[in-house]
């Protein structure tokens, strides 16, 4: 019953909770339990399961979105160039893609593709050439600054977002992980992909 947040302060609208940080019991009545329970109070029968896993999982993707932020302003990338630089990393050697290939694995638009590449290959982050295998396929590669720029984010990005997760122990992990990605297929197959 979620709703996404507009960046002007609520995580979840005003079907849920507050803020980030009202999700954690918070004794003025705003934590997940207390909306549902609310809810339910005042329009019994109004379905509200869902409102203690998906009020926490909108705050949560707040907090993780605004830190993730912080840290690539002072790394000196933003999220997109951050996602077609990671693509290409992850791709292994020789660092390079098609932009239909980049376009599939990013699950953005043909269109955004272009536009990443454009700005990273101005920034002589990336470099385009013709695909050797013919047609008008174009492949992206790394550059060696692009290489080092990834390098670098990666590191604080994920260093980062380590840390962020150490107060659940290693089995709370693994075993949230699991429930997060089986809740992800389910969706994606009901309601179909995100992009």
């Amino acid at each position: 019953m979620a709703e996404p947040t507009d960046g002007a302060g609520s995580a979840d609208g005003a079907l849920g909770g507050g803020g980030p940080g009202d999700g954690d019991g918070a004794p003025d009545g705003r934590s997940a339990a207390a909306i549902a329970a609310a809810w339910q109070r005042e329009r019994p029968g109004t379905p509200t399961d869902s409102i203690e896993i998906v009020t926490p999982i909108w705050q949560l993707a707040k907090l993780f979105a605004d830190d993730r932020n912080r840290v690539l302003r002072a790394a000196g990338i933003d999220a997109a160039t951050l996602d077609l630089l990671a693509v290409l990393r992850r791709a292994g050697a020789p660092y390079e893609l098609t932009t239909r290939e980049l376009t599939r694995r990013t699950l953005v638009t043909a269109g955004a593709i272009s536009q990443r590449v454009a700005r990273a290959e101005r920034e002589g982050l990336v470099r385009r050439s013709p695909d050797p295998a013919g047609g008008r396929a174009v492949l992206v590669a790394l550059t060696p600054d692009g290489h080092a720029l990834i390098e670098r984010s990666v590191d604080a990005v994920l260093g980062r977002e380590a840390t962020l997760v150490t107060g659940l122990s290693p089995a709370e992990r693994a075993a949230l992980a699991g429930l997060l990605d089986r809740l992800l297929a389910d969706l994606r197959g009901r309601i179909g992909p995100t992009g």
